[in-house]
């Protein structure tokens, strides 16, 4: 019964509030009641904050650049270029591949998906298609034509990438009202960084000399892109022999300009300056982009596409995804400790400076956020090292495979057991060796032992006993994020350090040594805090840095993480 009334109590106080409340609501409303027609202020909805972002993202790929070019000409290098990169910018020192192979193709599209091979499909410039049975080259796209010239330079298209890019995510998160452009003199270098959904890319023809697209972007290629072609800057190049920027003695950090492990760019002639490349190669459209000049004739395309598809102009942010070629058709040439190299590293800081001085002035300083970074490194070549007795050595893919298949057709039948070789793997030809009887785990292990047997091999086993194979890391970690079921080989090959595939002079890269997979990354611009930080970040870091700044998502593959450290 107490209860009750305290019940009662408890609810009349609740109805006479309640009642209290509701006259002085409604004596509230007829006091601050508008007029008809009248808006208050308290009707109105509450403002939404903007979000902010750069006017132009500008992405630099140095094809072939390894982390030490930064530091290594630095006294040489202007206050403009890589010294105003350092400076204004951050770096992070310590970024590194993340994955196996370390090649041009796969770095492109992992710097611009945060991706790696195992995901986004692209393990190589080329792999071994077995449903072709033939190689497959990572842009090609039978399915569209060339455009700008009369070659087959055009059949490509981004079609074997299986995931988005940072520049999809962009378009995407606009309504597709943000322009992304690619630009290379090679193919992969301009289309897979571009994305899917790119407004265009182009790309470098070097049988024609023509900068060309393909139809899978348009069908005709526009007048800006016609009158650069018409003026044959290639032809203008080259004009002149490729001389020393300085004067040839002052090249301290380099190796003597004659070297018998440097290629030529004919057979016969001394690999020494000056190069007269018209006269020489017999192909100057070619030639150019064995020069420091194909870096500034790449740039100066940029800058006419920037200004005819008014990038960074709009409401929204735009994207150039830029790779400078040059820097790797040098470095496979003459190699990481030439004279040649170093001049290309030096002229491309004077072209950096004029660069960054063009995108103040044609979008504004501080309204564009630019990075560079590299697709890869590259070793040093093996007649170097051998000469200043360090270790290293050359190893030869095609005779490898050609020993292989002749043991294998001695001791079991099997002919042709190797169907293909690629980015240190071999594929298996299953269909003979079921057709021979013999046993795919037989065959298999009977080329391990061979190659285990070469002394430039430090390993070889089946992919697919890649998780219980003892590997030190990171070297498993990067296997496995290299490693795609449907593309990539049966047999894993680990080249002992130094070594290369490759001939008597030149070198190349591709393997998990730090010489191939520590590549700068230095952001500079909108956003982005003066510094450095030794922390390890992988090349998978930098698309979603990217789509944390820009407040849109991370592409479709993404593995990588945001680099906290560099709006700090």
């Amino acid at each position: 019964m107490y209860l009750k009334i305290m019940n009662c109590k408890f609810l009349s106080c609740v109805c006479i509030t309640a009642t209290l409340l509701v006259t002085q609501s409604t004596d509230a409303q007829k006091a601050t009641s508008p007029k008809p027609g009248y808006v208050t202020a308290w009707s109105k909805p509450a403002a939404s904050k903007k979000v902010t972002r750069p006017k132009l993202v500008v992405g630099i790929v140095v094809d072939q650049m390894r982390w030490d070019y930064l530091y290594r000409y630095a006294n040489r290098y202007t206050d403009g270029g890589f010294k105003r990169l350092l400076k204004e910018g951050f770096s992070c020192e310590n970024t590194l591949i993340n994955y196996t192979p370390t090649i041009t193709a796969c770095g492109h599209t992992c710097v611009y998906t945060g991706s790696v091979p195992a995901i986004h499909g692209i393990v190589g410039n080329d792999w071994y298609n077995r449903d072709l049975n033939r190689d497959m080259y990572c842009a090609e796209d039978s399915a569209v034509s060339t455009v700008g010239a009369s070659s087959i330079a055009g059949k490509m298209s981004p079609r074997n990438m299986d995931v988005t890019t940072i520049g999809d995510e962009l378009r995407l998160a606009t309504n597709f009202q943000s322009k992304v452009v690619g630009i290379a003199i090679k193919d992969r270098g301009a289309i897979l960084p571009a994305g899917h959904s790119a407004t265009a890319a182009y790309w470098y023809d070097g049988s024609t000399g023509n900068w060309v697209t393909s139809t899978y972007y348009m069908n005709q290629l526009p007048d800006w892109a016609t009158d650069f072609n018409n003026m044959k800057w290639p032809a203008r190049y080259l004009s002149q022999p490729w001389s020393t920027l300085y004067p040839i003695e002052t090249y301290q950090l380099s190796t003597a300009d004659n070297k018998p492990y440097e290629g030529t760019f004919r057979p016969g002639k001394a690999p020494v300056f000056p190069y007269d490349l018209g006269g020489e190669t017999g192909a100057p459209f070619k030639a150019i982009s064995s020069t420091p000049f194909g870096n500034t004739m790449t740039l100066e395309f940029a800058k006419k596409a920037l200004e005819a598809y008014q990038l960074g102009k709009g409401d929204v942010t735009d994207m150039l995804a830029i790779s400078l070629s040059s820097t790797d058709y040098v470095g496979h040439q003459f190699g990481p400790n030439s004279i040649e190299i170093e001049d290309t590293y030096l002229r491309l800081d004077k072209d950096l400076a004029t660069f960054f001085q063009y995108l103040d002035a044609a979008v504004g300083k501080g309204q564009y956020l630019f990075f560079i970074t590299a697709d890869h490194g590259v070793a040093h070549v093996p007649g170097f090292m051998k000469e200043n007795k360090l270790p290293g050595g050359v190893w030869s893919e095609g005779k490898a495979v050609s020993d292989l298949n002749k043991v294998v057709k001695e001791q079991t039948g099997v002919d042709k057991a190797i169907s293909g070789a690629s980015n240190y793997q071999l594929y298996l030809n299953h269909e003979a060796i079921a057709k021979a009887g013999k046993s795919a785990k037989d065959v298999r292990e009977l080329i391990i032992n061979a190659l285990l047997k070469d002394t430039c091999i430090s390993n070889a086993f089946p992919l697919q006993e890649l998780m219980t194979t003892t590997l030190a890391e990171p070297m498993r970690t990067m296997m496995t994020n290299g490693f795609n079921r449907k593309r990539s080989g049966d047999i894993q090959i680990v080249l002992k350090p130094g070594f290369i595939d490759g001939g008597k002079t030149g070198t190349t890269h591709g393997l998990w040594y730090a010489y191939d997979a520590h590549i700068p990354l230095v952001w500079m611009g909108w956003g982005i805090n003066a510094g450095k930080s030794n922390r390890t970040v992988g090349m998978t870091d930098i698309s979603p840095t990217i789509a944390a700044l820009l407040h849109i998502q991370m592409p479709s593959g993404n593995v990588g993480h945001v680099i906290e450290e560099i709006t700090q």
